[in-house]
């Protein structure tokens, strides 16, 4: 058969689902594509679609946010909604939609399985986690429950491949058959107050969407209806809720006690469940895990662990990498004249872009510990842990996950905020979340813990360091919150509700994509965003290359035998470089923190990407030339004389390494993240805020941390 003709037929399928039951696992399986899967709630803050063929049809599939219910509340809900029902202009209407529930929750699940029975789309019904509903003693009849249901009923195990080709034909046969399936009748009053509110709505109306709109209490859906429909409903739904209060209904908890009603009358005959609950293995490690006081101890036992383990275990790898760039310096040295093309490509792009990428393995590591967190389960009760340190800034532990995405990088932290259904509790955790130590902070830090806290000290007192400065943001973060919230967003914090998952063996092939996704980003950006400001601060370092009194300064230095001589000349075309006379123009701005000229420039360099700066202090003190007789910047610094003049005192100690770190720990130099906040706030004025005070904040951390530090030694 022929490409056009087996692909004749196309479906697009919505897969909807409560977090935590393996929706993006599922996904990933039938698609082939690699997108990040977290065990916690809030992951998927985007629609993320996909294909694949099955039967001569390709099947377009559509990953949209997690949620326990069809009833908007925060923007990443109201975007399931939206494509469900065909309100998204950048999406056509699903031709069905595909409901994955676990198993062995099936009775909550099915809550949002009965509001999808209600659109009026066929509907394919997955059950995942059918083995631990069988290792907890139940036992299901899926044949009893698709009759009752009207719909089919298909249990899979994704990361297995278990189950996948009879839910591939369901899916097939719902677009012939189009069934459609039973759905909860409620009063005869409530359907005819719903069917009033249908008649308005039209064509683009459902028995899901007249309901919704008669039973939510807060009014967001029926501003945003009326703003994409053009339609006027305020009035219709007002008068219908009346109707319903003065006959005694209570619109707040009619729906979930009618859904879950219907429910249990339909689902108990299918289900057979053990006399008496056993207590799981997950309960017991919650017992330890989730306690207030032994539960904090193990977060910060196994972030200590982290952080010691990238010391450690990144050592000897760090070192391959490094002895690679020197090869690969060598090697161009070897057949390239001197000039400014190899100046170019030793000094500038390979000691610029080759001192970040070194740092990659830190990057796997980081990475590779986060992703087995957040698969087994783990990260969750971190979450439910965090939720009293939040509830005291103002915030609830719904604002920690996005914190904690953060971690790893600040632009998912600020779309995980989507999750959040109050609006300040939201604004507040984007302005904080660029506060918590990403990646591109950690080659910083290892930079400068590595050349000034490690020889002499204990093996353990690096990854202390290291733990101690991201603490720094885990600080920080709280406390800005708390004055934001008591402040310019003032408000009371929603309430925090939230499932634990089951605890279970992480996936590799999950953990190795998170790897994979994050290393492939972190060494994009060595290419292309890092490696193009390194050509700039070569460039800005290079020129003018002559002397004020016109002499070419390659060639005066390659005329040079002697190496004191040769230095001065470097040191005196460095200091006239229009990036040398930049520098000293902000050096007495600099100068306070401990900072000379050379480490101002390198700074104003990293704000379209922090991870620029080691990059440009391998350019700055010279480590191109001539690398091969030159120690590694690790081992230069230490050495370093203020202005590179032998009579003044050394440029670093402890106290100017700690200023220069907690000025990167809490400093906002990331283009993307104020983009991003851009986006999400809708506004300049939000991402010119978070610039202006983290740059504050942190020129005004540094001087403390310098000046005090100074105090003491």
């Amino acid at each position: 058969m022929n490409e056009n003709n087996s692909q004749s037929k196309t479906y697009r399928i919505a897969l909807l689902g409560n977090p935590n039951t393996g929706k993006t696992t599922l996904f990933n399986v039938l698609t082939g594509l690699n997108h990040r899967v977290g065990n916690y709630p809030g992951v998927t803050v985007e629609i993320k679609k996909g294909s694949f063929v099955h039967k001569s049809t390709v099947i377009e599939i559509l990953d949209i946010p997690g949620t326990y219910s069809l009833a908007p509340r925060s923007p990443d809900e109201l975007l399931s909604v939206e494509l469900v029902l065909g309100l998204n202009p950048m999406e056509k209407m699903p031709d069905a939609l595909l409901v994955l529930a676990d198993a062995s929750n099936l009775e909550r699940n099915l809550y949002l399985a009965t509001q999808a029975f209600e659109t009026g789309l066929p509907v394919i019904l997955a059950l995942s986690m059918v083995d631990l509903a069988t290792a907890a003693g139940m036992e299901i009849d899926f044949g009893a429950l698709s009759k009752k249901l009207g719909i089919p009923v298909v249990a899979i195990h994704a990361s297995k491949h278990k189950g996948l080709e009879e839910l591939k034909d369901a899916i097939i046969l719902s677009q012939s058959e189009k069934r459609l399936p039973n759905s909860p009748l409620f009063s005869e009053l409530i359907e005819s107050c719903r069917g009033k509110i249908l008649g308005l709505l039209g064509n683009k109306g459902s028995r899901f969407l007249a309901g919704r709109l008669l039973f939510e209490t807060d009014g967001f859906l029926a501003q945003q209806l009326e703003q994409k429909l053009s339609l006027s409903l305020s009035a219709s739904i007002l008068e219908n809720r009346q109707v319903l209060k003065s006959s005694g209904i209570n619109l707040v908890s009619i729906e979930a006690k009618c859904r879950y009603a219907w429910i249990h009358e339909l689902v108990q005959p299918c289900i057979r469940k053990p006399g008496n609950k056993t207590v799981g293995f997950t309960d017991k490690v919650d017992r330890i895990l989730t306690h207030k006081v032994y539960g904090m101890l193990f977060f910060f036992l196994i972030m200590f662990l982290m952080f010691t383990a990238l010391f450690i275990l990144a050592k000897p790898l760090m070192e391959w990498i490094g002895a690679g760039k020197d090869f690969l310096g060598e090697s161009f040295e070897s057949f390239l004249p001197d000039g400014m093309l190899r100046s170019l490509l030793v000094e500038g792009l390979l000691e610029g872009v080759g001192g970040v990428v070194v740092f990659l393995p830190q990057i796997i590591i980081l990475f590779g510990f986060l992703s087995i967190l957040e698969d087994c389960g783990y990260m969750a009760r971190a979450a439910f842990l965090m939720d009293r340190v939040m509830a005291k800034c103002g915030l609830s532990g719904k604002s920690f996950i996005p914190l904690l995405s953060s971690v790893a990088c600040a632009v998912p932290g600020v779309l995980a905020t989507r999750v959040i259904e109050d609006k300040r509790d939201r604004l507040a955790t984007i302005l904080v979340a660029p506060l918590m130590s990403c990646s591109a902070r950690l080659p910083v830090y290892v930079l400068f813990i590595g050349a000034f806290l490690t020889d002499g000290y204990p093996i353990w007192f690096p990854g202390m360091m290291l733990f101690l400065m991201y603490c720094v943001g885990f600080i920080t973060a709280p406390i800005a919150a708390t004055l934001f919230k008591s402040t310019i967003l003032k408000g009371k914090g929603a309430p925090f509700l939230m499932e634990l998952p089951v605890y279970k063996m992480p996936s590799l092939r999950v953990v190795f994509a998170r790897i994979y996704e994050a290393s492939l980003s972190f060494l994009k950006r060595a290419g292309t965003l890092i490696a193009a400001t390194m050509v700039i601060i070569w460039a800005v370092l290079y020129f003018p290359c002559v002397s004020p009194t016109g002499e070419n300064y390659p060639a005066l230095i390659a005329q040079t035998e002697n190496k004191a001589e040769q230095d001065a000349l470097l040191l005196q075309w460095k200091k006239n470089s229009f990036l040398g006379r930049a520098g000293h123009l902000i050096e007495p701005i600099v100068k306070p923190l401990g900072w000379d000229w050379r480490i101002g420039v390198a700074t104003l360099a990293s704000f379209p990407a922090r991870e620029v700066v080691v990059g440009t202090l391998s350019i700055v003190f010279g480590l191109g030339k001539d690398s091969k007789d030159e120690e590694q910047l690790q081992e230069i610094l230490p050495k370093v004389h203020w202005n590179d003049d032998p009579d003044q005192p050394l440029l670093f100690n402890i106290p100017a390494a700690l200023s220069i770190m907690v000025f990167f720990a809490l400093c906002c130099q990331c283009g993307s993240t104020l983009m991003v906040i851009r986006q999400e706030t809708g506004s300049w004025y939000w991402p010119a805020f978070t610039f202006l005070y983290m740059t504050g904040l942190a020129y005004l951390a540094a001087l403390l941390t310098f000046q005090l530090g100074m105090l003491f030694l």
